[in-house]
């Protein structure tokens, strides 16, 4: 079992050591940056198919270079990071438009509330500058995917969601150049205490925001804590934004 296990990985390394050659060969086409808290960094345990990498999907690592997306694609608390919606995303994605090559920018950090993504912030600031590096090859922002709002739940903090976000959101475009990139929200995991008072004002963005859309969390359960996705709900949450990125960008576009 162990040098089965060992053979295992031995592939699956030579597998991701040639991606990562293919993505120095090839330029990164499509940029998607992935920010919020920890659902979208991704909780969920991490199983031998998720570390299969997938052709023309990869993830900026914490050093600015392309290397094949597996999970865990985010690096903010490494001990934890697990599977997130960002690399199934990616992948389906990649598979509606074999012409693509696919850049994940994973900037999501766990524990975090709106006010910290607040423009001029760390967070917002390294955001900005990972998505910098990942556009100098000459590929362009084609989305930018959110899941906060767990640590916005109290009422008071709830109820100015939407125009913080909004404020927040529109200076991010504006550094990117990104007034017509789609911007695709995720709704809060149902069974979150934070839902019943953020989920309402998350509903609302796609009517307070330009090119914005709402992916429903309906049906998604979680991995035991009342929290965090499980890894099959986190992958269904990653075709899901896939799917709403899909109605968002114009058929006809590049």
């Amino acid at each position: 079992m162990n040098s089965l296990r060992l053979t295992c990985f031995a592939v699956c390394g030579l597998i991701a050591g040639r991606l990562a050659c293919a993505a120095q060969a090839h330029a990164i086409d499509h940029v998607f940056l992935l920010i919020g808290q920890s659902n979208m960094a991704g909780r969920g345990k991490v199983e031998a198919a998720d570390r299969v990498p997938a052709p023309r999907v990869f993830a900026l690592d914490r050093t600015d270079h392309w290397v094949p997306a597996v999970d865990p694609i985010h690096f903010d608390k490494p001990e934890i990071d697990g599977v997130g919606p960002g690399t199934t995303f990616g992948r389906v994605v990649a598979a509606a438009h074999p012409d693509w090559t696919i850049g994940l920018v994973p900037c999501a950090v766990g524990g975090t509330s709106l006010d910290q993504w607040r423009a001029g912030g760390p967070l917002y600031t390294a955001a900005v500058a990972r998505t910098r590096a990942a556009l100098r090859g000459g590929a362009r922002l084609t989305a930018i995917l959110w899941h906060q709002g767990e640590s916005d739940e109290a009422a008071p903090l709830a109820k100015t969601y939407v125009a913080r976000f909004t404020a927040m959101i529109a200076q991010l475009r504006a550094e990117l150049h990104a007034d017509q990139v789609p911007l695709i929200v995720g709704e809060l995991g149902r069974f979150t205490t934070a839902a019943p008072n953020v989920n309402p004002q998350l509903d609302r963005l796609p009517q307070a925001v330009p090119l914005c859309s709402l992916v429903t969390s309906e049906g998604l359960t979680d991995r035991g804590d009342h929290l965090h996705f499980n890894s099959a709900s986190a992958r269904e949450l990653g075709r899901r934004y896939a799917q709403a990125f899909a109605g968002l960008r114009p058929p006809s576009g590049p």
